[in-house]
């Protein structure tokens, strides 16, 4: 907190205490779906990140911790916030999905509305859950089968009127560690053999994202959730919230008793997989990367690189390059590093290896 006025959260203090909420000031003794549920999901655009993003949380996470899981059924793969895949727990998904249903709406109509104009969507997203239901499909499979009712309009467009409408899971071997191919679909009331809530509480959904991201702002909810419509919910939820500002001035709403450490709290190095969420679920990401290194993590084709942290905050992107048994993890600072710094980042890079490659493969690390 800056000297002289406690309710003014500096950068330091809101780094902290994001790191904190994100299990990345020590290794947590939790498992992986507490973990899971406490981030409100984890993003998921491609199979591997959720495993390398618990594998820098908790203590003696190993890839089947997360793999049995999945193929379990208590964790599923499903469109969520801002419209991206998420690995959420079961509950979550049955619970989430439901209140931010507005929103995956406005961004089919926002992508699609001129391509499913005149359609009715409720016919469109019918015939496509039976289709499903019938037999996992991919998007692209999915929409084939719709332009046969509907040969006039685009596949790509009908499939994802059903993916946005109506909740589609992703079913494995999608989700499990080091496993290829695209993903195929069904419902998740079939895969769960539950449907989703009917009551569904933006409130909670507030308090649950202050828990794992806050102290944050009205934007900052707006931009994780892709929701637009929360005043009534902030309206509710004010009066057992807490209140800070930045530097700024910006309000910073919380939910008591979340961890609010000391700014100069020492933190071990950190590594991040591709699309971490804590990237990219604030407004204002200042509390843990400049929009110079913003610049340099998110490329335009839509791809977050993978990053460590030293000192709690974003100072490289990293890479591993393997050929056989062979594994290198290459990482890129932005800026110099110490002695220190770089022997940190050695030790914990070859732990990182350790998780992600052969037992018995040749592993190193390389400064580029």
């Amino acid at each position: 907190m800056t000297t002289g006025n406690p309710s003014v959260l500096d950068r330091r203090a809101l780094n902290r205490s994001l790191l904190a909420r994100q299990m990345l000031t020590e290794r947590v003794e939790t498992t992986p779906v507490a973990a899971i549920s406490h981030l409100v999901g984890m993003q998921a655009q491609a199979p591997d990140p959720p495993y390398i993003g618990l594998w820098t949380r908790l203590s003696g996470f190993g890839v089947e911790d997360l793999a049995g899981l999945v193929r379990s059924r208590a964790v599923v793969r499903v469109a969520l916030m801002r419209g991206t895949i998420h690995l959420v727990t079961a509950d979550d998904c049955l619970a989430l999905r439901p209140v931010l249903a507005d929103a995956l709406a406005r961004g089919l109509k926002n992508t699609f509305g001129r391509k499913l104009e005149g359609l009715d969507l409720a016919e469109v997203v019918e015939t496509g859950r039976k289709l499903v239901e019938e037999e996992p499909l991919t998007l692209s499979g999915l929409g084939t089968r719709l332009a046969d009712r509907w040969p006039e309009r685009d596949p790509f467009a009908l499939a994802n009127a059903v993916r946005n409408l109506t909740p589609l899971v992703q079913v494995p071997p999608r989700g499990l560690w080091g496993e290829s191919g695209q993903a195929v679909h069904t419902t998740a009331r079939s895969w769960l053999g539950r449907p989703p809530a009917t009551e569904p509480s933006p409130d909670a959904l507030v308090e649950r994202y202050l828990a794992a991201f806050g102290p944050a702002s009205v934007k900052d909810v707006q931009t994780w959730s892709g929701m637009t419509r929360i005043t009534e919910s902030v309206r509710r939820l004010r009066p057992r919230l807490r209140s800070f500002r930045d530097e700024n001035g910006v309000e910073l709403l919380d939910v008591p008793d979340a961890p609010l450490p000391d700014p100069d709290l020492s933190v071990p190095v950190r590594y991040l997989p591709e699309f971490d969420n804590i990237l990219l679920s604030h407004a204002d990401r200042g509390r843990i990367l400049t929009e110079e290194q913003r610049r340099l993590v998110f490329t335009r084709n839509g791809l977050i690189r993978a990053t460590f942290l030293v000192d709690g905050f974003v100072r490289g992107i990293w890479r591993i390059e393997q050929q056989g048994k062979t594994a290198v993890l290459v990482l890129e600072p932005f800026a110099p590093l110490t002695r220190e710094e770089r022997d940190a980042l050695v030790q914990e890079g070859e732990e990182l290896l350790a998780f992600t490659a052969a037992p018995d493969g040749i592993l190193s690390v390389r400064f580029d």
